[in-house]
């Protein structure tokens, strides 16, 4: 296949490239890298079948050939980054989302877009399924990603039932591994990195509230399998065993074997109290499910994070490096 996929520098996209580009397919990655890093990629740039075109997905671009499918992963993913960058986070799942539709409508390409677990909010249904409508804030602090990633599952509905667009949904829950970057202000990554600085970890509340945390191998799998299903979704991908946040950050101390102290500070406005997935549509339809022990995970990520330490920053992107002919 002949695969164009937006924000494919990023932690998740990245990591995709990988798996297609290993089974044989071509990736064309279209990237602004406001939050993705080129370094994510370049190990790929001498691999036959890649490619990166440095643009942003909210604006005009154009690519060659023609794609069979078109992956959208394209959006900041971290409270830090869609804290910043509100205006550009709605951006990319609205205009963004419907620019990716345009090109797969227009070359009949199957269309993946990759949502999230935040689009049912604070949820008063535990565990979450698919056809729970979610309880978000729309004026929240957290509303600009929130809303945006149902805008965007609302549009490629649309777009399937008026234009016949071949379109599939994932809601992605919290996903953890290699390429977090330290500062995003995720809970994994946050912890990680405190952990091996020596400094305290930093809880929300009294760390009560759940997560269901699914190692980036095991969420990418799902990813590919959506791909190559012509199921419209949406599917939840992530891990159903649920985690108080205080495990995981007496787990992180654990495995790291820091001497770091828990910190408890306010919990943020409409932090999410539970999160599980439901995924018995996907293990039935899609034949997935996760399979890395939440240990395992933790075990490959610190060690990345540890083999992260000296590493020199990354050079600038050179549109002229990157370019596609």
């Amino acid at each position: 296949m002949h695969v164009v996929m937006s924000g494919g520098s990023g932690f998740l996209g990245s990591h995709l490239c990988e798996v297609l580009l290993r089974r044989g397919d071509s990736v064309c990655c279209l990237d602004n890298f406001s939050s993705g890093r080129s370094v994510n990629i370049a190990h790929l740039m001498s691999v036959p079948g890649f490619r990166c075109l440095p643009c942003d997905v909210t604006e005009a671009f154009k690519v060659s050939g023609k794609p069979d499918a078109v992956v959208h992963l394209a959006s900041p993913a971290s409270p830090i980054d869609y804290d910043r960058h509100p205006l550009e986070t709605l951006a990319v799942g609205s205009r963004g989302t419907e620019n990716m539709l345009r090109l797969a409508v227009s070359h009949g390409a199957r269309f993946v877009l990759a949502s999230t677990s935040e689009v049912y909010g604070d949820p008063t249904v535990h565990p979450q399924h698919e056809g729970y409508w979610g309880h978000v804030n729309p004026i929240g602090p957290r509303s600009a990603y929130d809303e945006a990633k149902r805008f965007a599952e609302a549009i490629s509905m649309a777009y399937c039932r008026s234009e016949g667009a071949d379109v599939g949904i994932v809601r992605i829950f919290n996903t953890y591994g290699p390429r977090m970057r330290a500062d995003d202000g995720r809970v994994v990554s946050s912890f990680i990195s405190q952990a091996l600085r020596g400094e305290a970890l930093t809880i929300f509340g009294d760390g009560s509230q759940t997560r269901s945390f699914c190692y980036v191998d095991d969420l990418v799998r799902g990813l590919a399998a959506m791909i190559d299903s012509t199921e419209p979704g949406p599917f939840n991908l992530g891990n159903p065993q649920e985690r108080t946040v205080r495990d995981l950050a007496e787990l992180v101390l654990l495995i790291t074997a820091s001497d770091s102290e828990l910190s408890f500070v306010e919990r943020p406005v409409d932090d999410p109290g539970r999160r599980r997935p439901v995924i018995t549509r996907a293990r039935d339809v899609l034949g997935w499910q996760p399979q890395v022990p939440l240990e395992e995970g933790l075990q490959h990520t610190i060690d990345w994070f540890v083999s992260q330490h000296d590493a020199r920053s990354e050079p600038p992107v050179r549109s002229a490096t990157w370019q596609v002919s």
